[in-house]
């Protein structure tokens, strides 16, 4: 079976859109994934409904639930997974009911994706979000015992130990001060960690720094490919306006594209397949479009799925599905 073949089925069942390197379908993941062939994706990239106390309208399980609930999708993403393939998870953490202290869900989860399921942790990762709301108000803003959170992890797993990856194709620009430096040369010396610093140093590599796993992006108003902005959750950018031009629903937990795009171009070559279980408004599809990788889109949310078409120039876009107007 091809899984991405000019009609894009999977088995017999329809896409809701196509474009033309992939396919966003509008049903259950755990019964689509498992009806796909062992070790056919690339790549795993996806943001599940977080484990909170208060329900959110994109749907989360409760905590208690929540590593159980997982596992039934993990052990099926780890099935379809090729060998050098990733799993990259993005979740974010919480507090527990009811006092100033943090769970420890997101760990729990992680230990049993390895010492359960078999991943390998490639490397842990952490994406800055200075726009987190300063929450729970208890007591952050009220009782003020408590900083804002701004961070959120991603848990880079792996099938194998040697996942494929290529970190020159995320280099970023050498600051100022590290092209002066180079210029102006080190001198030879031995750092108080022990650690020797020799005229090799001198002579940094072409193409740029590599990245640290701290992501940072900038939420400007760069446009990325006329269809996708950098920043997260903008409330200016194309998706939006138009989701409420046709009076859509717009998804409220979006990630930056800047998120998917950095671990698709570190992780995948041309023309791999990327998967989205939980897709939502198919940030990561979009962006892998872009990127000149095959995709596949899961949501079981109609008015997501259906707003995420915008995130495609009309150009690349198929339309299968009815108007929701």
């Amino acid at each position: 079976m091809d899984i991405l073949s000019p009609d894009y089925l999977i088995d017999d069942i329809a896409p809701f859109y196509k474009s033309n390197l992939g396919a966003a379908y509008l049903d259950d993941s755990l019964k689509l994934m498992g009806m796909l062939p062992d070790s056919c994706i690339d790549l795993v990239f996806t943001s599940p409904p977080y484990a909170l106390h208060f329900k959110k309208e994109y749907g989360n399980v409760d905590k208690g639930d929540y590593i159980p609930w997982f596992l039934n999708f993990a052990a099926q993403i780890k099935r379809i997974l090729k060998d050098d393939g990733s799993f990259v998870l993005n979740i974010g953490g919480s507090f527990n009911k009811g006092t100033p202290t943090r769970s420890i869900y997101h760990f729990k989860l992680l230990v049993a994706l390895v010492e359960e399921l078999g991943f390998h942790l490639a490397q842990e990762c952490f994406w800055y979000n200075p726009a987190k709301m300063p929450v729970p108000a208890e007591w952050v803003t009220v009782q003020r015992i408590r900083v804002k959170d701004s961070v959120e992890h991603l848990w880079w797993l792996s099938k194998s130990p040697w996942p494929k990856a290529n970190n020159l194709k995320v280099l970023k620009p050498y600051s100022k001060d590290m092209l002066r430096l180079n210029e102006r040369g080190l001198i030879a010396t031995v750092r108080p960690s022990g650690h020797n610093i020799n005229p090799s140093f001198n002579k940094i590599a072409p193409g740029g720094s590599i990245p640290p796993n701290v992501l940072e992006f900038e939420n400007n108003e760069e446009v990325y490919d006329n269809f996708l902005k950098l920043g997260n959750n903008s409330s200016n950018d194309s998706y939006t306006h138009k989701c409420k031009e046709a009076g859509i629903k717009i998804h409220p937990a979006r990630f930056p594209a800047a998120l998917p795009d950095f671990f698709i171009k570190l992780l995948t070559d041309n023309n791999d397949i990327v998967l989205d279980p939980f897709a939502g408004s198919n940030t990561t599809g979009a962006v892998a479009e872009n990127l000149n990788r095959r995709w596949i889109a899961i949501e079981s949310v109609k008015d997501y799925l259906e707003a995420s078409k915008f995130r495609f120039d009309e150009s690349r876009l198929n339309q299968l599905s009815l108007n929701l107007m």
